[in-house]
Parts: structure tokens; sequence; C-alpha cells
């Protein structure tokens, strides 16, 4: 009895298929095979590889580098982000005369003074006293409202070895209790985490354990940084004013020196966050004249799990209160 066997045809791997369709992928080896069909004509073999090379003179050039851990928490907070309830309000407000007393104190004492650093003043004293915008809750049946105000900040520092790199991330730094402290000793402190010396793997700009901590947040796998870092985020209010404050003031002012005017809709996990615009000089009205004036873009993200729109609005009117009559300056 003969058995019958079946005689396929030769064909090409799904991998040279590929290869001939798309060309080699990024990283691959120059030197590709031809496709494994041993009918093919030798015509269609030089066609194969002029493709190639065509397809790699449309890439051109590039550099694959390692991807930064130091992108992780990032990320981790975007996806984070999504998930709540945040309602965006944008506003315009009027910065013409605290920009003039900053710069007269600067021409006086030869001292600067940080525009964030007094907005991130003005923030602290605002919340302080309309608490309830930066409350978080507990659980599914409590809310947590806390006194002292924790505004958490962006600071761009370098985060390659190399000293002429110009490689930078932003990293959080926490400043505690805003509403309580004086804009020189919220500026001071600015710029001493500006010049905190940084080790190899750092993320976050708090020295000691906590640094550490961050160091081996990075290196957990997606999962388990679920699983132990964000599941207790989304449960302990107390866990994310100790290690990200209530608050957090960014600036994506740089964006509107040559416009002006730049609104922007950032994505965070806080109650409240406050993104500070351009500054746009335009004509304004002023005891009834028209005058040139200075004015900031601004965005406010409120969590509307924990507020409505009433208190948000009071908290909007005393803010452009303190900005607009430059709280705090005179005594600075």
């Amino acid at each position: 009895m003969h058995s019958r066997r079946s005689v396929l045809p030769s064909v090409p791997c799904i991998k040279d298929c590929s290869r001939y369709l798309f060309g080699p992928r990024s990283g691959e080896e120059l030197s590709v095979r031809a496709p494994r069909d041993r009918h093919h004509h030798k015509l269609k073999r030089r066609e194969y590889f002029q493709q190639n090379e065509s397809t790699l003179e449309s890439i051109g050039t590039y550099q694959e580098h390692a991807f930064p851990r130091s992108r992780i928490p990032t990320i981790d907070t975007l996806d984070q982000g999504l998930k709540k309830h945040h309602v965006p309000v944008l506003v315009e407000l009027d910065v013409t005369k605290p920009r003039e007393i900053i710069r007269h104190l600067k021409q006086r004492t030869g001292e600067g003074l940080s525009f964030t650093g007094w907005m991130i003043k003005c923030v602290g004293q605002a919340v302080g006293e309309h608490k309830h915008v930066h409350a978080m809750r507990k659980g599914k049946s409590k809310m947590i409202v806390f006194d002292d105000v924790d505004v958490a900040i962006p600071v761009e520092r370098i985060t390659s070895n190399v000293p002429s790199s110009s490689e930078t991330l932003p990293m959080p730094y926490v400043i505690r209790r805003t509403n309580q402290k004086t804009i020189r000793e919220i500026h001071s402190e600015i710029r001493a985490a500006q010049s905190q010396p940084l080790e190899k793997g750092d993320t976050y700009l708090t020295p000691g354990r906590e640094a550490r901590m961050t160091r081996i947040f990075t290196s957990l796998p997606k999962f388990l940084r679920d699983l132990v870092f964000w599941r207790r985020i989304r449960r302990d209010p107390f866990f994310v004013k100790k290690w990200m404050g209530t608050v957090i003031v960014t600036s994506v002012g740089m964006f509107g020196k040559a416009s002006g005017s730049s609104w922007a809709i950032p994505i965070g996990i806080h109650p409240l966050i406050i993104l500070l615009g351009g500054i746009a000089t335009k004509p304004g009205v002023v005891n009834d004249r028209i005058e040139i004036r200075e004015y900031l873009s601004m965005t406010i993200l409120f969590d509307h799990d924990v507020t409505d729109g009433a208190p948000v609005a009071r908290f909007l009117q005393r803010l452009k209160e303190l900005i607009e009559s430059g709280y705090g300056l005179a005594e600075s």
C-alpha cells in the first residue's frame, strides 16, 4: 500500500515577506537575505536588494538609545490622570502691577524675585482660605480637607552625567505649608531645589530615604508599580500629600514668548492643578481708559469629585484679587 504525500510549494517565511514588503526593521543588520523561494528568478533577487537599499536611504542615519527610567513616573502619572474627573477653567489675569513691583525691587535691592515663587504664595494663600478646592477622597465614604497647602512644582534639571549634555527632565519638588511661608522663603526654597545635587537614577528632588524609594519605584514592572504605589495613591490621601502635595503649579510660559497668550490643559492627579501660560501685552480698560497692560494666561483644573463650580468661582475670585493687587510684594 502506497502512502500519498502532499507536496507544498516552497514559499518565503513570514519574516522574509515582511522584509520584502516593508524593508528591514529598525536596528536590523543591513545584510539581509533574499526570500527562500528557490524558484525566484535572479532578476527578482536583484530587485529585492535594490528595494531594501532604497528603503534604508529614505530612513537615513539615526541613533538608538536606552529609554530613560526617569520618564516612567511621568508616564504613570499621565495614565492615572486620565481617570480623574477634572474640569478645566481658562482665565486671563492682569499682572501689570506685580511685574512692575518685581522689576523695581530688583533695581532697588539688586536681588531678583521669582515670579513663579510669588504666584505659588498667592495660590497657597487663596487655597488656604478656600480649602475645599484641594480636598481629597478617602475611600468611597469620606473626604479629607487639609489645613496646610503643599504645592508641587516641576524643577528642570540635567539628568545626564555628562556636563555638556542638555538632556533635562522636570523633577517634582514639594514646597510644604505655602500658606504659612513668606514669598522670600518660597523663592529661596525654589533656588535651593534648582541647585540640589543629583545622584544617578534620581527622578525626585527629595533627599535621603524618599529619593532611594523613587529609584526602586522606577525599576519595578508596571503591574507592581500599580499594586504597590498607585493603588495606594487612589485610596490614601495622606500618602498623596506626603509624596506629591495637594496642589501642583506648573508653567508653559516659554511657549508664549513669541505669540503672547498661550494656554494648555495639563493632565495630572492632584485635586487642584494650575498651569501658568504666556504673558501677553495687549490693550486693557483701567479706570475707563484704554492702557497697554500685561495679561497672564492661566489654566485651572479642579476635581469635580470633591468640589463644585460655586466654591471654585469664589476661590478664583480671591486668587484674582491677590494676583492683580501684587499680594505680599510690598513686604518683600
